[in-house]
């Protein structure tokens, strides 16, 4: 069994030779297999644990255990303790999601301090299964069933191609021993209900069942690659890229055999959840938009716009610049100096008479009622209407700096349109010129 175990993983992951690994444990079968067999084969490793402090005692133990298997086999061990319960309702999630994205979150930490190029983790076929079938009950496009990979990023999982039965009898032939999670048992949490009460029943129809869904797997991930080729093809028409924001034509889109479809695939990696608003904006109104926790995407015209969420974008974040500063880098570059001849100005500079400059002045959002003298027209402009005749987007709106005097008043908006009354005809010694860098 050490041979048949030790070939696949160096067949399969020979790259992981000469590499510094971290390997996740828990203390249960898989993991400390995962760290026995990775020790024997003399692989660079270190270990980390987390205590969730879900089990009482019982967790205590684990990372006991953990600690002294890893003086055993003269190892480095990471540790941590998590307050689990009180985060994951802080943070209104369940126990199980909470600790899943801590070990993660932490993983990476401790991988990124001290230098790992990858974590393993002991996952084996079964749970490849059992992640399948939950998908299956909570409905889930084509990703959900191509399972577990078994490289994402940093993270490797050797032990995929083996069974939670191959692995119990690895450790049985080895004499190792390992920690025995009793909440594994308890089947009020969906993983454990259909790891106890439906997977027994697959297998029992097809002994082979573990084989027979690995082939199935394969077909799934070969027709996902399908697709993925193709959305990259179709990506190339449909999507312009414009200062890091991507530009979706409407128009392109509705002509493609299955537009929803297309906008699923195009869009998924930008976390939205609510896939029929996406749709639907395909025929809204210019203006309307869906959120994602990351991004946003507007109907602007002919276009959904993509583009990150700016969460410093309030109109009530304001920024100051003192006299006698000569430059600012947030939140926006700005270079000010004192100068004795005009060159021609252009969209990245202004000339302002200092004696209409009260400080500090102020770079600011645009607010409800503003308005300025833009340069080139007769009297003032509300800025609502100076953006919307410029057709500028709700994102492009959103994303736009002012420059204002210390009463507030605009100087310019910044990069676009200057206010008429800051233009400087006064002698050269009298005259600041601010740079947009």
């Amino acid at each position: 069994m050490l041979e048949k175990l030790s070939h696949i993983i160096v067949t399969n992951f020979p790259f992981l030779r000469g590499k510094k690994l971290l390997i996740a444990i828990s203390g249960g079968i898989d993991s400390v297999v995962l760290t026995q067999l990775f020790a024997t084969l003399k692989f660079d490793i270190s270990l980390a644990h987390c205590n969730f402090n879900l089990r009482e005692t019982e967790s205590d133990l684990d990372e006991e255990f953990v600690k002294k298997l890893a003086k055993k086999l003269d190892i480095i061990c990471f540790s941590t303790s998590f307050k689990t319960k009180k985060i994951a309702q802080e943070k209104k999630e369940s126990t199980q999601v909470a600790a899943r994205n801590l070990r993660y979150h932490w993983f990476q930490e401790i991988s990124k301090a001290h230098h790992f190029d990858y974590i393993l983790t002991g996952h084996h076929a079964d749970d490849r299964l059992e992640t399948f079938l939950i998908n299956l009950t909570r409905g889930s496009g084509l990703d959900g069933f191509t399972g577990i990979p078994a490289i994402n990023g940093n993270i490797i999982r050797p032990l995929l191609q083996f069974s939670r039965e191959e692995i119990l009898h690895f450790a049985k032939e080895s004499n190792i021993s390992w920690r025995e999670d009793q909440s594994n048992t308890a089947t009020q949490y969906l993983r454990n209900k259909i790891r106890h009460k439906i997977l027994p029943i697959l297998k029992e129809i097809n002994p082979s069942m573990l084989t027979t869904f690995s082939k199935t797997l394969e077909n799934l991930q070969e027709s996902a690659q399908i697709i993925t080729d193709r959305i990259e093809e179709t990506s190339q028409h449909v999507v312009l890229k414009e200062n890091g924001i991507s530009k979706f034509k409407v128009a392109e889109i509705l002509e493609l055999s299955n537009p929803k479809a297309y906008l699923f695939q195009l869009l998924k990696a930008y976390n939205f959840t609510e896939f029929k608003d996406v749709y639907n904006l395909l025929h809204a109104q210019s203006g309307k938009h869906v959120l994602s926790r990351t991004h946003v995407l507007l109907k602007d015209r002919n276009f959904l716009i993509l583009s990150e969420r700016d969460f410093s974008s309030a109109t009530d974040v304001k920024f100051q610049i003192l006299a006698n500063t000569h430059e600012i880098k947030n939140p926006i570059h700005l270079k000010l100096e004192e100068v004795t001849e005009q060159c021609i100005p252009n969209k990245k500079s202004m000339y302002v008479s200092k004696e209409s400059l009260t400080f500090p002045l102020i770079v600011r959002k645009w607010e409800n009622g503003d308005y300025f003298y833009p340069t080139g027209m007769q009297g003032k402009k509300k800025l609502s209407k100076y953006f919307k005749d410029e057709k500028l987007s709700l994102l492009e709106k959103q994303d736009q700096w002012l420059l204002c005097n210390a009463n507030n008043t605009i100087i310019w908006v910044l990069g676009l349109r200057k206010d008429a009354r800051y233009i400087s005809n006064a002698p050269a010694l009298k005259q600041l010129k601010i740079t947009i860098q």
